[in-house]
């Protein structure tokens, strides 16, 4: 069904007015509260940093409180309001809304804007439709700022969204509309976080495997459990490299694609250098296998079978390697400090067992063309097309943001 015939499905005849948010409920920007104030408990509080690190699109409950004292001088958030961030050194994070469904009342700060709804909007309605290029590009036109950029309460009152003209026969028809897109969209959030779950369990139960009391498990280092094959190693700059089909490695993964090969066989590669030590967005250690040639940014390690060699790999990835790490502008993984990290040494059987549980996991949780993360990208894309088209409404009447 293409666009226009799901809306006007939808809209069943009722016709679409822009209006400006202002007119549709009150703003009032938010004043003090500051994270020192937080308390163990109390009044709930939202501090607008939390809104874009903490919470999704709505909450029951606040992550935070302050004292009933200081909360008389904080701007109220009822049920059913929104909180809107003003403020943030990113533009992105400037406009998330947060719907609050708490049954007792809130408080929120200075760098924050309350949404009051009228009776003609749903406050979950309009934080779905903050999530949308529409708006995206209407709060960039009121954005003032460089470092810091803010989008004022009397600003974020000008811009428009899209509202189903209410109907006099049957006014609640345009928030019947408004309830069904929300439902919609509700539905596929949920699926995306019950999998997103279900990928953090996944990792809980790797950890799991992995950890061992002392005591429990005879401890090795990696120097005694691998060939260390280092000094194979050649660099070569890129304007030196014959192109081929033969992929060419570094600290994180493949770098470029060239003719020959220095390494053939089944190896386990780690990171040496780079601020991925310390970060993590990836993976420091990862398997190859077959024709390679690998440069001097990530160590070459040979293990005698299949479950030795993934059985570290998955060790190494899930623990802390501060500690063997040296430099921080400049963070390395030196040969000496790796073949000192000390490793659970379990019979072949159970690494073959755990590798066996885990080489699954990792199936569902890493792989590109299958499993978990495949599955919430595709519901990620679902979500918004459908949160796009929902909102694409036509406008019938020009109105100025």
């Amino acid at each position: 069904m293409s666009s226009v015939n799901f809306l006007e499905k939808l809209l069943d005849g009722v016709g679409v007015e822009w209006k400006h948010l202002g007119g549709l409920g009150e703003l009032l920007r938010g004043n003090g509260l500051q994270k020192k104030d937080f308390t163990e408990a109390g009044v709930p509080a939202i501090h607008y940093g939390q809104i874009y690190t903490h919470y999704g699109l709505a909450t029951t409950e606040t992550k935070s409180f302050v004292s009933p004292d200081l909360a008389m001088q904080l701007r109220k958030v009822d049920k059913g309001d929104v909180v809107i961030t003003n403020t943030s050194e990113n533009l992105e994070d400037v406009g998330k809304a947060l719907v609050y469904l708490g049954e007792c009342q809130a408080v929120t700060g200075g760098h924050a804007t309350v949404f009051k709804p009228s009776k003609w909007i749903l406050g979950k309605y309009f934080a779905y439709y903050t999530q949308t290029d529409v708006f995206a590009n209407k709060k960039r036109k009121y954005a003032k700022g460089t470092k810091v950029i803010d989008v004022s309460a009397a600003d974020m009152a000008k811009i428009s969204i899209p509202i189903p003209i209410p109907c006099p026969s049957n006014p609640k028809k345009s928030l019947e509309i408004q309830s069904e897109i929300v439902r919609i969209l509700d539905t596929f959030t949920e699926l995306t976080a019950e999998l997103t779950a279900r990928k953090k369990q996944y990792n809980y139960y790797r950890d799991q495997l992995l950890s061992f009391e002392d005591g429990e498990v005879e401890w090795k280092t990696l120097g005694e459990l691998a060939e260390n094959l280092d000094s194979k190693r050649k660099p070569i700059t890129s304007g030196l490299r014959d192109a081929g089909d033969i992929p060419y490695y570094g600290a994180s993964g493949i770098v470029d694609y060239v003719k020959d090969y220095i390494f053939d066989g089944d190896f386990l590669l780690v990171s040496e250098d780079g601020a991925n030590l310390l970060a993590r967005s990836t993976p420091i250690a990862f398997s190859v296998s077959g024709k390679s040639w690998v440069n001097n940014h990530a160590h070459v390690l040979k293990f005698e079978t299949y479950a030795e060699r993934r059985y570290v790999e998955y060790y190494l990835n899930s623990i802390d390697l501060t500690p063997y790490i040296s430099g921080a502008a400049q963070p390395k993984l030196n040969q000496k400090n790796l073949n000192g990290i000390e490793v659970p040494n379990h019979s072949p059987e159970e690494k073959e067992r755990i590798v066996t549980i885990l080489d699954k996991f990792d199936a569902l949780t890493n792989s590109i063309t299958e499993g978990l993360p495949l599955e919430i990208a595709l519901r990620q894309k679902q979500f918004e097309y459908y949160r796009d088209l929902l909102f694409s409404f036509p406008k019938l009447e020009e109105i100025e943001d």
